[in-house]
């Protein structure tokens, strides 16, 4: 399914779509009204609202919002009709021109039809496929909530415009409940938070979409890193390494410059074209490739926390969630056709163990098929997705189907999951992969000593480190699991004569394999167990003579409070034995 199937599928799927596009008409509406010279370029509705990008005479602020809100209503309340009609394709370009919106002409000029679809409401007109709701009144509970710029189709060649986001609801109440969502989902905001805990970083000199760990980020990174390696390990996979750079020989053999060209850096070097890597697939596939290989040696589960550089337009990135530079916990393995079911299985069942660690236990699952654009035969598109269905109908999974969106080599399951506020991350995909093998020639030797053909499977369960790493941070609003936190103890010496103790204190605790540190500082007490509060450090062990006298400290939970006096072993049990069951809780 290209994009256009994607929208025909949201308009039958979404019960609110109708609304949220009415909605987005109704507001360029408002802002033609308020601004006759605006011009208008896309205004779809979108997961939880709706936007218009639109080229204005003046810069639109946040205190303009309220204004074009309060012409809505007017124009809401004037109750006109969405009306549908037809106009054929060159006297639509000829119609757009005159009025000067240049951006309706490019899209028309795309469209293959010999007329176009319009919709007027009241003195407003638009190119418009629909639906629409019946009138204007129709429209019950409408909010403007932000402003931002957006350069026409992504391109920053092209110009800037000005994009209004909104959203619509069929009552009041249910209006509400969405903006305390988003209150709430700004509270949790990992761009925020991130800066706030000190975690990471992103810096103009380097440039967009490249991620500067901080001490405590990196060391969280690190947490999650070792863990999702440990797994690997204890799973019977093997740990490689790839060059960030490969000759672009290799890129046009996979099929990457054909299907993915436009995100991928190429450079030139000693009269030789090389491409960083935007996949970690083809270097795991010459590792296979390097020796013969036996039936007796498959599955073959090669693992890497790879980083791969792509090319997202500037427009798109957004904190750690997009960017250009990011590291997979990518593994590929080689497998017999009678393997294959029985693979994606245990691949299933791992991804769900990783997620109820880290807290999320909820998901929605994805079955991706053929794309319009794809390589390898039907015959084994089909095999690849049988594959995929039997494993999900073996494991019990429900699951959806989205057609046309598998990768270029092979159809996919996608998990998405479901945080603290029931907002839907992609995080693991399973790829099933005919193609690949077959342009590399990946064979195995057969009981028979006969060669045959090597099955690929591409999996990820974070996906990305860096998104799965802002998606922990929204999980938790910065407050992570004593096993995750960067800094789990910090020692607060309520003066500077029990600094010594406090030394001993995050020894002791360092002892026990605890991340702890004193805070030292010529501060008051309160002052200090504030700002450790505030860096959601999950314990503090105040410490004065009394503590120094009899080895104890005085312990206190980010969230529950004064635990009262702790002897030291006991606490750094406690804690330790807290860090090592990665408790989520």
């Amino acid at each position: 399914m290209g994009h256009a199937g994607q929208k025909e599928e949201r308009k039958a799927q979404d019960p609110l779509y109708a609304l949220r596009h009415s909605a987005a008409h109704v507001m360029a509406q408002a802002v033609r009204r308020l601004h006759p010279q605006t011009k208008l370029a896309i205004g779809p509705p979108i997961e939880e609202g709706f936007y218009y990008d639109l080229d204005l005479p003046v810069k639109l602020t946040d205190e303009d919002l309220p204004k074009i809100e309060a012409e809505m209503a007017k124009i809401i309340k004037e109750g006109h009709r969405f009306e549908r009609s037809y106009m054929g394709k060159d006297e639509a370009i000829t119609y757009f021109r005159e009025q000067g919106e240049r951006f309706k002409v490019e899209i028309i000029e795309g469209i293959q039809d010999s007329r176009v679809s319009l919709y007027t409401d009241g003195e407003f007109l638009d190119l418009c496929e629909g639906p629409h709701v019946g009138t204007t009144a129709d429209i019950k509970a409408v909010k403007l909530l932000s402003l931002a710029g957006a350069y026409w189709r992504g391109d920053e060649h092209q110009p800037q415009l000005q994009r209004i986001y909104g959203t619509a609801y069929n009552s009041a109440a249910e209006l509400e409940a969405h903006l305390k969502r988003l209150e709430e989902a700004k509270r949790r905001d990992h761009r925020r938070l991130g800066t706030e805990l000190g975690l990471f970083s992103f810096q103009e000199l380097a440039g967009p979409g490249v991620v500067f760990y901080h001490p405590k980020g990196a060391r969280l990174r690190l947490l999650i890193e070792e863990y999702i390696r440990e797994q690997h390990l204890k799973r019977g996979y093997e740990l490689v390494a790839t060059p960030h750079i490969f000759r672009t020989d290799i890129w046009k053999k996979s099929g990457h410059m054909e299907y993915y060209k436009d995100y991928m850096y190429l450079f030139e070097s000693e009269e030789q074209q090389y491409g960083i890597k935007p996949m970690n697939c083809p270097g795991h596939i010459l590792i296979y490739n390097s020796t013969l290989r036996s039936y007796r040696d498959l599955p073959m589960r090669y693992f890497e926390l790879g980083t791969v550089y792509r090319q997202e337009k500037s427009g798109v990135l957004h904190g750690l969630l997009r960017v250009r530079g990011f590291t997979q916990d990518d593994a590929h393995i080689f497998l017999r056709e009678d393997q294959l079911v029985e693979e994606i299985e245990r691949i299933l069942e791992f991804e769900f163990e990783v997620m109820q660690t880290f807290g999320f236990t909820e998901y929605e699952i994805e079955l991706s098929t053929k794309p319009d654009k794809a390589i390898g035969s039907a015959q084994s598109w089909e095999h690849a997705e049988s594959a995929l269905r039997e494993a999900l109908a073996a494991r019990g999974i429900a699951f959806t189907v989205h057609e046309g969106e598998g990768a270029f080599y092979g159809p996919k399951i996608d998990i998405k999951i479901k945080d603290a506020i029931g907002r839907s991350w992609q995080c693991g995909t399973i790829q099933c992969d005919f193609a690949l093998p077959e342009r590399f020639d990946l064979t195995y030797a057969g009981a028979d000593g006969k060669a045959h053909r090597t099955i690929m499977v591409h999996r990820a369960l974070l996906g990305s480190v860096e998104r799965f790493f802002g998606m922990l941070i929204e999980q938790y609003a910065g407050a992570l699991p004593v096993w995750l936190s960067p800094v789990q103890v910090v020692v607060v010496p309520i003066s500077e004569k029990f600094v010594d103790y406090g030394r001993r204190v995050v020894d002791t605790l360092s002892q026990h394999e605890l991340r702890a540190q004193l805070d030292d500082r010529n501060d008051k007490m309160q002052a200090k167990i504030r700002d450790a509060q505030l860096q959601q450090i999950p314990y503090m062990a105040v410490v004065g003579g009394r503590e120094a006298q009899a080895g104890t400290v005085a312990v206190r939970h980010r969230r529950e409070g004064d635990l009262g006096a702790m002897p030291l072993e006991a606490f750094a049990q406690r804690v330790r034995d807290e860090s090592v069951s990665r408790r989520v809780s």
